[in-house]
């Protein structure tokens, strides 16, 4: 049986893995957005035969790598702690969740580790098109190595296709596909690439513009601007309706959340949308929910209550009848054990019958009162306001940047104001994306695994001081590594592009 833990325990876990995704998170949006820009780079130029675009590729090629190879580190550390902090998760679930981490450790890693070596020391070594095919497979390994992380991940927000084994005390998969081709998992899946491709559109246009703004690399700076922002563009577009489909998947999966992000506690049929403040769209909230203007939209204390109708018909039971429910399969599922471990047969069977009826709500057994279901719910509110106001701001930006690098009479090269917003902005486009984690993370708590597993339930039995430990470890190895890429990345930038040949000119 899975034990429950004291409150310090789970807290410094949560807050060691909470502190490795963040630093993680750092390094990968940029690793997927500089790669599809530095892909498009060196396809200009294997189409052109320009030699500026080989130059202009190499450098952000350069600062792809020194943000790729830090990313794998923090990544590495952030798998292994699924086994020495989450123990009762990687038992309970370990034969689901691991198959899809499996398969990007084999898979994903292996194409990039292949293909990497040849987009960076094959430039003499190999033709055009093969070190173009080599760049290309690398940034596709980053994605697919995404894709399965963000199937894992999907997976506990929408568990699917498994059933559960109470002989072993374990979920097992029963349909692969379910779990690999989940909708919430395919659209978390574009969610996320979309959003580093933003971040890293949003870090080459502040970059190129320091350059003009220092008078630098005028001609590298301005070819770098136009592809970064037409990129962000398509990027941002397409952001709003993968996150239109994310809340709609939140309004069936995971309610509870929806109503954290949009700071409800009493729910109403027809609810409006809060833009800011007073300012609301009415009817709208029902309607990204659930595709109907008249939909009744649960609150957090309809949740706990119960009462409401659900969408399949069916009226909603309390928590503290999920709690109840919960705790009775757990007893079910310890006298199902001892009447196997006695031969008693026949009354396990009966016992069985009892947990079968019970387990929708199993991990509701775990929690001692119904508000530990509800999540912070001003930081999530505040955090996807942050998200969506940033998100339409970067838009704009882009948007405007991309038209004036292209008119005559108002050009962008010489708007200094608006190129020190450019460069201030990188941080923004960070923080956008570090928000949206939260929400997505914060937001299923206290559910390690949604309506399955707990965190309290999901914890290994450890010394709170080893955790500790290891937390200022790791905070203080993270924050080394941090500053060591920064710097490199500062040195890198502050020398420029480089010119392989006396006739091509960065300064044009």
């Amino acid at each position: 049986m899975i034990e429950t833990i004291d409150t310090s325990l789970i807290d410094w876990s949560r807050a060691q893995f909470a502190l490795t995704a963040i630093y993680h998170w750092l390094f990968v949006p940029l690793t997927l957005g500089l790669g599809i820009i530095q892909a498009i780079m060196e396809t200009i130029y294997v189409k052109t035969g320009k030699q500026f675009w080989k130059n202009t590729a190499k450098f952000w090629m350069k600062i792809f790598g020194i943000n790729f190879a830090i990313g794998v580190a923090t990544g590495l550390i952030l798998e292994f702690e699924f086994g020495t902090n989450w123990s009762n998760y990687s038992w309970f679930v370990g034969d689901i969740f691991g198959a899809p981490l499996a398969i990007e450790g084999i898979f994903a890693f292996f194409m990039e580790a292949t293909f990497i070596a040849v987009m960076y020391f094959g430039w003499e070594k190999v033709s055009k098109k093969f070190h173009l095919a080599a760049t290309w497979l690398t940034i596709i390994g980053a994605s697919v190595s995404a894709l399965w992380i963000l199937i894992a991940n999907a997976w506990m927000q929408y568990p699917a296709g498994m059933h559960f084994n109470p002989d072993s005390v374990r979920n097992e998969m029963l349909d692969f596909w379910a779990v690999a081709g989940s909708p919430v998992a395919i659209n978390k899946f574009f969610h996320s690439v979309l959003s580093g491709w933003v971040v890293g559109s949003a870090f080459v246009l502040g970059i190129s513009s320091w350059y003009l703004i220092k008078k630098k690399a005028r001609k590298f700076a301005l070819s770098s601007i136009k592809i970064a922002t037409a990129v962000g563009i398509v990027a941002s577009v397409l952001i709003i309706f993968t996150g239109d489909k994310s809340a709609y998947y939140v309004a069936h999966k995971q309610p509870m959340k929806l109503a954290a992000m949009e700071g409800l506690y009493d729910g109403c049929q027809g609810a409006a949308l809060e833009v800011v403040g007073d300012i609301k769209v009415p009817k709208m909230l029902s309607f990204l929910a659930y595709r109907d203007f008249n939909a009744f939209v649960p609150g957090v204390n309809d949740i706990l209550e119960g009462g409401y109708l659900l969408k399949n018909g069916e009226t909603a039971i309390s928590a503290q009848e999920k709690i109840a429910s919960g705790k009775k399969a757990i007893q079910a599922l310890a006298d199902y054990r001892m009447a196997k471990k006695e031969g008693k047969d026949s009354l396990a069977q009966v016992h069985r019958a009892v947990l079968d009826d019970n387990f929708s709500h199993f991990g509701y057994g775990y929690l001692d009162k119904p508000e530990d279901l509800v999540p912070p719910v001003r930081m999530i509110s505040v955090s996807f306001r942050i998200m969506v106001f940033l998100g339409i701001y970067l838009i704009g930006l882009f948007a405007l940047v991309l038209i004036l690098s292209y008119t005559k009479k108002v050009r962008y090269e010489n708007i200094k104001w608006l190129q020190w917003v450019a460069f201030l902005s990188i941080p923004l486009a960070y923080i956008a994306s570090q928000v949206g984690w939260l929400v997505a993370e914060v937001g299923r708590q206290p559910w390690a695994i949604q309506d399955v597993l707990p965190v309290n339930a999901a914890v290994s039995k450890l010394g709170v001081g080893s955790v500790q430990t290891t937390f200022f470890i790791f905070l203080g190895l993270f924050t080394i590594l941090l500053a060591v890429e920064i710097s490199i990345m500062v040195k890198a930038v502050k020398k420029g592009p480089e010119m392989e040949t006396s006739n091509v000119k960065m300064e044009e």
